[in-house]
């Protein structure tokens, strides 16, 4: 195993991180309730055993069942060989007092007297202003970091660049971030300029979805067929971990495992991969895999956003992200269950009204009206 610094911690993580997202499920169901836990505990902590010294979970992975297995997991003296991460449900909090409910409940659920590194879980521009700074949880966090509950305070991020860039400069309480991070998101939610700008304040850089959910190991066909012209013959997965692991920003990179075959993967991966590993062969070899994907966008939407606000608060560059991505990735399933988790309903393609403001300003010149139902027939 490999080890990286971690921010301005005077830490070393091992370069995989195992996230406790996909556990094991009997069901065969990804993010399922019905956790095969003993293959859980073994697979965590074989994971341990071979150098993996980064847990991750939270409040809401597997219906609440993750932190209760984890907290097993890290028995019989695993617990002192990790670092261990959670994440508060700042969806759930209504009131400044459900920090302390919550993270007090957690402690319960991992069996433990303090959690290493705890995020506020999946912050926006939204949830950072109308719950965090609403709700004073940074306040909160200060005693919980005096009292020893917490030893280090962080975030976990989906939004876009600028609202990552308004909260790593809102408060000196963070050490380190959480960001979707893989070779197709290089300019998406914070991106490699988010990236370079939380090392660049000291933080260490946690990266989930270096597969993006698993699209990156199982692409289709025809860059497949790419990705087999590799002179190094890597796996897709291995592809996509060499990529993150380049960049010698990124402090950990976590993976959802949900199978000890790809644990065991991924181990072996991580053994060989490092910053300045890629060349110039190996970047123009992604140049073109992310040619042939982006080549399958369907709308020519940019996401800049100028024809929003929506005056029927349509949310026009998510809705066409999502049609795009179920036709980029080949994964509709995804692109239906964001759709429905990430818009609310007042947002989503079916509450256009046609009413056609939006394509004056459009300077990509979409049909948006024309767009929307067929965006609405596919996702809704």
């Amino acid at each position: 195993m490999q080890y990286r610094s971690f921010g301005k911690l005077d830490w070393k993580a091992s370069t995989l991180g195992f996230g406790c997202m996909r556990l094991p499920a009997s069901d065969g169901q990804r993010g399922s309730s019905n956790v095969d836990e003993a293959e859980a505990i073994r697979m965590l902590r074989y994971a341990i055993d071979h150098g993996v010294n980064y847990i991750d979970t939270a409040y809401p992975y597997h219906d609440g069942k993750s932190e209760l297995i984890v907290g097993r997991a890290l028995k019989d003296g695993y617990r002192d060989k990790v670092r261990l991460a959670t994440k508060l449900p700042t969806w759930l909090v209504q009131a400044p007092s459900d920090f302390d409910r919550f993270l007090n409940e957690q402690l319960v659920k991992l069996q433990t007297d303090h959690v290493d590194f705890y995020l506020l879980h999946s912050l926006n521009h939204s949830s950072w202003t109308n719950i965090v700074l609403k709700h004073n949880l940074l306040d909160h966090a200060v005693r919980a970091l005096a009292d020893g509950r917490i030893s280090h305070l962080g975030f976990s991020f989906h939004d876009n660049y600028e609202a990552f860039a308004e909260i790593v400069d809102g408060s000196d309480l963070f050490s380190f971030c959480q960001i979707q991070y893989n070779y197709m998101d290089i300019d998406s939610q914070a991106g490699t300029r988010g990236l370079k700008l939380a090392a660049g304040k000291g933080l260490g850089v946690v990266v989930m979805e270096p597969l993006m959910g698993g699209r990156l190991a199982d692409p289709p066909q025809d860059i497949r067929e790419t990705i087999a012209t590799d002179p190094a013959h890597r796996s897709p997965v291995q592809l996509a971990f060499d990529w993150v692991c380049d960049r010698p920003e990124v402090s950990v990179v976590l993976s959802g495992m949900s199978a000890m075959s790809q644990l065991v993967e991924d181990l072996q991966i991580v053994e060989s991969s490092h910053p300045g590993k890629l060349g110039p062969a190996d970047q123009a070899l992604f140049a073109r895999i992310r040619d042939q994907y982006n080549a399958r966008i369907t709308i020519p939407c940019t996401q800049c956003a100028y024809c929003m606000p929506c005056p029927n608060d349509v949310d026009i560059p998510g809705n066409f992200h999502l049609f795009n991505y179920a036709h980029t990735y080949d994964d509709l399933g995804a692109a239906r269950f964001r759709y429905k988790f990430v818009l609310k309903e007042n947002q989503r393609a079916g509450a256009c009204i046609d009413c056609g403001i939006c394509e004056d300003l459009c300077p990509q010149h979409i049909s948006i009206s024309d767009w929307m139902p067929k965006v609405a027939a596919l996702l809704d």
